[in-house]
């Protein structure tokens, strides 16, 4: 018999989306929804991929953008075969250490021109896999008919979010020991304030100038942002302001294409991107955690939370150890992903005390996560960001296109294995996910949230296969965050106030720094999934009831 949830009452079946014939989720119901209009009109899982990605990179500006990177696991159905897709941009030419101390900085600032420092590596994603679409899928769809949702959001207004609002009113002052007044730059408070004010929800936001450039790429191609007019215009601009990525350096980019990397789980596959993601901390988890007895243990217990927190810890320390381009540094993937090493990491976590993590982790970065499946069985998790809520701040003037921050993760000390070198990309925490079983996908998930990431996949996973709970329940059960909060000197451990105190106390008492947080905190991230029936076809869909999502399918 599978062992309960200790945490409340289940979530009911019903309230789990299910279809047949194809399933979105997103954390917002308007690029869910344009996401299944495509797929009802005969487009494929990346044909909805693409069309939500686009329509999130305008009604959900906070967390993503074009000017942005994204990061792509697409089975493709046909073929048999899993492909990973790594859209993410290399720092500028320009963009050394040196430039940013010899003006008297110790490290990246997170926002301004100085920050937009790496090339948006997002459009030339969507633009890579539409070919894909087109070449081994044989889409009827054209490429302007998947931007066309996005086009009209942008020109026409939605109401802003709840999400949207929050992060508007959070960047119009100080926050968390943060300088966070982003209307200091005009287009940010030109584009973003209403009347002096920042948004709130429900009201209307219209984007002409980001409309006009999604019109160029809906008509010229991907290609325009990095090589065309759309290049010429961020590059002329972000070049009088004294920063560090130019014309060339757009020019240059392009996404590739990488091969995913395993673990096993159970019954099933693991799968996830190669470095520069932190895909390998994600899968690192799973493979320690595959050496005990999950289900054992009660999904909601003590045990369970610790030895998943004492998990992270492990893969976070190889994390921090190796992961940088692989370009530039030299990765020992194969060793860290083995089933010599889980065992090894295993073995070195006690039950009865927290181990201490020797390093304080990044509080910081903002994402979103989509999944979509076909009726063919083609899918897609796709994750996208531009890092911190509203990236840069920086709007290339007539563009509408807000850069993004990733750059401010690199080190500037030379002897960081992410330090800063031009053509470099950094670190990234966006990993998108997939579970097969028999060869073909069994689990779409994935979840925005930084350090959150592995830590919330592993959550849906073992809720999921040890337990045996369907996607809703799994994504909704309260969630646990280890990490750090902006100007804490320590890593904590947060839990979701539907957690028991007793079950807090116990972590307490094994050395954990835990701090009760509310029920339902975006903190969290939004996290989604879909279940593929392996016998019925039938798809069940999940969204976080943690942000504005929507799991849908038809």
């Amino acid at each position: 018999m599978l062992t309960r949830p200790l945490y409340c009452a289940t979530v009911s079946q019903s309230l789990n989306p299910m279809a047949m014939r194809g399933m979105v989720t997103s954390p917002n119901h308007l690029a869910t929804q344009a996401g299944v209009d495509i797929l009802r009109r005969g487009g494929n899982a990346v044909d909805a991929a693409i069309a939500a990605a686009v329509t999130l990179a305008v009604v959900y500006p906070h967390m993503c953008t074009p000017g942005g990177d994204n990061f792509w696991l697409i089975y493709d159905a046909p073929a048999g075969e899993l492909n990973g897709l790594n859209a993410s941009g290399r720092a500028g030419s320009g963009a050394t250490p040196e430039y940013y101390v010899s003006r008297g900085m110790t490290a990246i600032p997170p926002r301004g021109y100085s920050a937009a420092n790496t090339v948006p590596g997002a459009v030339s994603g969507w633009g890579e896999a539409y070919a894909f679409s087109r070449s081994a899928l044989k889409t009827p769809l054209s490429w302007s008919e998947l931007l066309a949702p996005a086009i009209a959001y942008a020109e026409n207004g939605f109401p802003a979010s709840a999400s949207l609002a929050r992060w508007s009113a959070i960047n119009a002052g100080t926050a968390d020991g943060e300088q966070r007044n982003l209307q200091r730059f005009p287009e940010f408070a030109r584009i973003f304030m209403k009347h002096g004010a920042p948004l709130a929800a429900g009201d209307i936001l219209r984007q002409t100038d980001l409309a006009a450039t999604l019109k160029t790429l809906a008509e010229q191609g991907a290609d325009a942002f990095y090589r065309g007019s759309v290049a010429k215009a961020m590059a002329a601009e972000l070049e009088q302001n004294g920063a560090l990525l130019t014309f060339d350096d757009f020019a240059a980019h392009h996404a590739e294409w990488v091969r995913p990397i395993r673990v096993n789980y159970r019954d099933c596959e693991a799968c996830n991107l190669p470095p520069n993601t932190q895909g390998m901390a994600s899968l690192e988890i799973l493979n320690i955690l595959e050496r005990f007895d999950i289900r054992a243990m009660g999904e909601g217990s003590a045990d369970y939370y610790h030895v998943l927190i004492e998990a992270t810890k492990e893969a976070f320390l190889d994390r921090d150890r190796y992961l940088s381009d692989p370009d530039f540094v030299s990765i020992p993937l194969d060793d860290l992903l083995s089933e010599r090493h889980g065992r090894a990491q295993a073995a070195r976590i006690r039950m009865d005390a927290a181990a201490v993590h020797p390093s304080l982790l990044d509080p910081k970065g903002d994402t979103v996560w989509l999944g979509t499946v076909d009726e063919n069985g083609n899918a897609v998790s796709l994750i996208q960001s531009i890092y911190h809520d509203f990236g840069s701040g920086i709007i290339p003037s007539g563009t509408g296109v807000i850069l993004q921050n990733r750059g401010c993760f690199f080190s500037l000390d030379p002897e960081h294995v992410n330090c800063l070198q031009p053509g470099k990309r950094t670190m990234h925490t966006l990993n998108p996910a997939m579970l097969l079983r028999d060869g073909r996908p069994f689990l779409v998930y994935g979840t925005m949230g930084g350090e959150g990431q592995p830590q919330t996949q592993a959550a849906i996973v073992t809720r999921m296969v040890d337990f045996g709970l369907p996607p809703q329940e799994a994504v909704t059960a309260p969630r646990w965050l280890y990490g750090r909060t902006w100007g804490a000197a320590v890593n904590d451990v947060k839990m979701e106030g539907r957690i028991p105190v007793s079950v807090c106390e116990e972590l307490a008492r094994r050395g954990h720094a835990v701090k009760r947080v509310q029920a339902y905190t975006d903190v969290m991230g939004h996290a989604g999934a879909i279940r593929i029936d392996p016998e019925s076809g039938i798809l069940q869909g999940a969204s976080d009831p943690r942000g504005d999502g929507l799991a849908a399918g038809y």
